[in-house]
């Protein structure tokens, strides 16, 4: 299944660099990585919509390997055979899951504040409940009422009420039962511990944090992975602080890649 997808070539010819590839959280899509990516014109960009979100609204999963297929079936779609891959929160899990694969065109990893998985039955469990009751409300409640209650959510903390509104108006156009079913599909509870396989990585790996998401650089702590803080920033750090993102963006992929 091949996803939607905007592609954009390289404008300033230098030597030959992979394409990189950018996942969106959940709620988001290929759109609000433009800016960024324009940032980067020594690269190719691959601005992916993943499954129940923008031009893959009407594209559903049953688990992370379906993702991960999609994917795969996108990047040989467009003929991109060497690449970098960013993923944001859930962009960031299906990017992991897809290295942990040891994808052959796969030439470094770059995550923005996604959880590499649980580590009890207990915890999985009571997440996949938890998800389960979002799902819900997306599929039965106006979405402006969903997403107001989403982005009050812990992980949010940082967001003031301006920030909440703009989020709440950004993301009001979509439609719930998609985005339930991709909730359910990439629950965090269904997704596999990735922290030990991400230990053994072959290729460059970093992990991006908000200065303000202490949850997540936490996270990076407990798992021993290799972060990055991103300065006057929280849990979305691209849309806190997009100037320092892509600095320290192209500084990783300037000195691996």
């Amino acid at each position: 299944m091949i996803l939607a997808a905007h592609y954009l070539p390289v404008k300033i010819e230098t030597a030959e660099h992979p394409t990189v590839v950018w996942l969106h959280g959940f709620l988001g899509s290929a759109e609000e990585w433009l800016e960024l990516a324009v940032q980067l014109p020594n690269f190719a960009h691959l601005l992916v919509d993943l499954p129940g979100h923008g031009g893959s609204a009407e594209q559903s999963v049953a688990d992370f390997a379906v993702v991960d297929a999609s994917l795969r079936d996108t990047l040989k779609h467009y003929a991109i055979s060497s690449y970098a891959l960013i993923g944001y929160s859930l962009g960031g899990r299906v990017a992991m899951y897809h290295a942990v694969q040891d994808p052959a065109g796969l030439r470094a990893l770059l995550v923005e504040g996604g959880n590499p998985g649980l580590k009890t039955q207990d915890e999985r469990t009571a997440r996949i409940e938890h998800d389960t009751r979002w799902a819900e409300r997306f599929r039965s409640q106006p979405l402006r009422e969903v997403l107001s209650g989403w982005y009050r959510q812990p992980v949010f903390a940082e967001l003031n009420e301006a920030e909440r509104e703009c989020l709440v108006e950004l993301r009001s156009a979509q439609m719930g039962e998609p985005l339930a079913a991709m909730l359910e599909a990439t629950s965090l509870g269904k997704q596999p511990l990735l922290t030990p396989s991400l230990k053994t990585l072959a290729i460059p790996f970093v992990y991006l944090c908000g200065e303000r998401d202490a949850k997540f650089q936490q996270l990076a702590v407990e798992s021993d992975l290799p972060a990055r803080i991103i300065a006057d920033a929280g849990h979305n750090a691209h849309r806190a602080n997009p100037n320092e993102f892509v600095t320290q963006v192209l500084d990783f992929l300037t000195k691996h890649l």
